[in-house]
């Protein structure tokens, strides 16, 4: 079994589309299934206006099909929404394959926060690319929900992991900082959407320490000197910047999941966070108490200090690669059977058979 991912996301860009596919991958091989990549790295790209990090692939309708034909896979995912994601659904849809895509952005709510673009009209043309597929993977019951009720037809759940070896308590990491504690942490990309300023202009004991890259380091750099900027980090120095804090503290309120909710629980940080998409849906299912979902993300900061590090632990145990994987592998096969474009040409099939007969 062989799919084919078209994702405009991918290295050197560090976020949470880049980590889910990279596992995912590695979990599919041992579940019999191998993961091929259709990035920008195969083309000559340009930078995003406004977001130089994000490289936007140079590619032809030609090219993508050239591409597709050569890869020969047995089905095709389409992760993002950009120039190789749009070129791939059109190839698919003109050679009449069925295809899956995924849901991994608030993609309306980011535009509309760097641009005067009103929401239901990136809406409504996202509602037309992911519909015209045989699934939508979406990772949380409220993000399915909300896009229910906007048309968007076929969504399948695919959750997200941890990786719970390398994320782990590590007493050795404690002091490590050499700040003054308690420490509250993020980790994301340092952009608008994320809603890091929210963070750092609270009133709190200790440090604030902020690990990642983005377009808004710079200034927020200058605007919160007190805080602590430690730029991108990955594999170990990330996990022992997670094990030498105290808190996580998840600002966005546009993240549809946030695998790094998942990392700081596994680390032993309990979260705090506002009562949105993406903190509800991993802490919904908590038995005993691992974060504070407050409107009053101070409040919640401060009651998040008095959880214990070992229940964070024992939640986030929960959530493996593995599933995810075989979530992902099954959406695939189902879509396959289910879509437009296969129930569409099975149609066509039976009614030349029975003009034949």
């Amino acid at each position: 079994m062989r799919v084919l991912v078209a994702t405009d996301a991918w290295h050197p860009q560090i976020n949470g589309v880049v980590r889910s596919l990279e596992h995912t991958a590695v979990e599919a091989k041992a579940l019999g299934a191998e993961l091929e990549f259709l990035t920008p790295q195969a083309f000559r790209t340009v930078p995003m206006p406004t977001y130089k990090e994000i490289r936007l692939a140079l590619a032809t309708p030609r090219m993508i099909m050239r591409r597709i034909e050569v890869m020969k896979p047995d089905f095709v995912h389409i992760a993002t929404e950009g120039p190789i994601g749009m070129l791939v659904r059109r190839a698919c849809i003109a050679s009449r394959r069925t295809f899956t895509t995924s849901y991994h952005t608030k993609f309306p709510e980011y535009l509309s926060a760097r641009a005067p673009v009103p929401e239901r009209l990136t809406y409504a043309w996202l509602r037309s690319f992911h519909n015209a597929g045989g699934g939508v993977m979406v990772s949380t019951a409220t993000l399915e929900r909300d896009l229910h009720a906007r048309g968007f037809k076929r969504l399948m759940r695919w959750s997200r992991g941890v990786d719970a070896d390398l994320f782990r308590p590590r007493p050795e990491a404690r002091g490590s900082l050499n700040i003054p504690g308690p420490i509250f942490l993020f980790v994301g990309r340092v952009a608008v959407e994320k809603n890091i300023e929210a963070f750092l202009k609270l009133d709190l004991p200790g440090s604030k320490v902020v690990v990642g890259g983005g377009p808004a380091l710079e200034s927020l750099r200058d605007k919160f000197p007190a805080a602590h900027f430690l730029g991108p980090k990955e594999g170990e120095d990330l996990a022992k910047v997670y094990a030498a804090c105290d808190v996580f503290c998840f600002p966005s309120r546009t993240d549809t999941f946030g695998i790094v909710l998942l990392e700081a629980l596994a680390s032993g940080l309990p979260v705090a966070a506002y009562p949105v998409t993406g903190p509800m849906d991993v802490l919904a299912d908590a038995t005993e108490p691992v974060g504070v979902l407050d409107n009053d993300l101070r409040t919640a900061c401060l009651k998040a200090l008095e959880l214990s590090p070992e229940a964070a632990r024992r939640f986030a145990l929960r959530y493996s690669w593995r599933e995810s994987a075989r979530q992902f592998l099954d959406n695939v096969l189902i879509a396959h059977d289910i879509g437009p474009i296969a129930r569409r040409y099975r149609l066509r099939r039976r009614l030349r058979s029975a003009t034949t007969a």
